[in-house]
């Protein structure tokens, strides 16, 4: 079931809807995010992450891609703002012995490619500064795997984050940053118009929108980086079931302003519909999608 959102009574246009944050956050984490996990590989191996890379996750979410990189023997920092609750439960992937709420280091077990090996992982619900210290800064890989340019606007706190970040990093390291492919190239795009197409006038900048040829290269313009090569990805989101897709869909944040301005239940039947197209004889769900990524460097 799609996760119960509650609208706040409360005048003027500051009403919004309030969702259980923690049953989305684990849709995030047990339907979405593997989405992006071709996307995760492809950086991992052109940038040859394995022993003695050291990572800062920016946005790190639910930590799928800090517990790729930790499988290849990396040492991995992640620092997320945005959402506790996905926080949570990247503590709970690379962090299974820390007590509930907890932060810091502790050793975690690699992914399905060295499954013994151990690297160290701290995860920080704060800015990069506040992950900071002997043995944490000096990473040679920053990366931004949440993708810019899908809402208007986004790319300024990314820019801010990553002035806090370069800092910590050595020079010549590698930062990474992500996006949307071409829309003609995303299936999933015809989708996501609805966010923008639902959500009212004052909130239409918080919506989706398409991706810009030059989202990643703008960004990494004004934070001061010098482009050292870029890749495509194919990434297609492959769901059991439309409810599954609903709620995948919903658990990436970019239809809340679509729910605030309608509800919960128009959001959830336009989706449905506007998934129609895409569901095969079984009742699965396929749009093949290609997202982008650019390598910089740090000067």
């Amino acid at each position: 079931m799609t996760p119960t959102l509650v609208r706040q009574h409360v005048s003027g246009a500051d009403s919004a809807p309030r969702a259980d944050l923690s049953a989305r956050a684990r849709d995030w984490a047990e339907i979405q995010e593997r989405m992006l996990v071709p996307l995760y590989e492809a950086v991992y191996e052109r940038l040859e992450v394995g022993p003695g890379t050291r990572l800062l996750g920016l946005r790190c979410g639910a930590g799928l891609a800090l517990l790729l990189a930790a499988g290849r023997g990396a040492v991995v920092t992640g620092v997320d703002t945005a959402s506790p609750e996905r926080l949570a439960l990247a503590r709970e992937r690379l962090l299974p012995d820390t007590p509930r709420g907890g932060s810091g280091g502790a050793a975690a077990h690699g992914g399905r490619s060295r499954p013994h090996a151990r690297a160290l992982a701290r995860l920080v619900d704060g800015s990069p500064r506040e992950a900071a210290g002997a043995e944490t800064a000096g990473y040679g890989l920053v990366t931004v795997f949440e993708p810019i340019g899908c809402r208007a606007g986004d790319s300024e706190g990314v820019v801010e984050l990553l002035a806090d970040a370069l800092p910590l990093a050595e020079h010549g390291a590698a930062v990474v940053l992500a996006g949307w492919g071409p829309p003609e190239r995303c299936a999933t795009s015809s989708v996501l118009r609805i966010a923008t197409r639902l959500a009212d006038p004052l909130r239409r900048a918080r919506g989706w929108r398409p991706a810009r040829r030059d989202d990643l290269e703008e960004v990494a313009q004004r934070a001061g980086l010098k482009p050292d090569g870029s890749g495509r990805v194919a990434c297609p989101f492959g769901y059991a079931d439309a409810d599954s897709a609903v709620r995948g869909l919903l658990s990436t944040g970019l239809f809340d302003a679509a729910i605030t301005a309608t509800d919960a239940k128009q959001v959830d039947k336009e989706l449905t519909e506007a998934l129609h197209p895409h569901r095969r004889p079984d009742g699965t769900v396929w749009m093949p999608n290609v997202f982008r990524y650019l390598v910089a460097r740090v000067p």
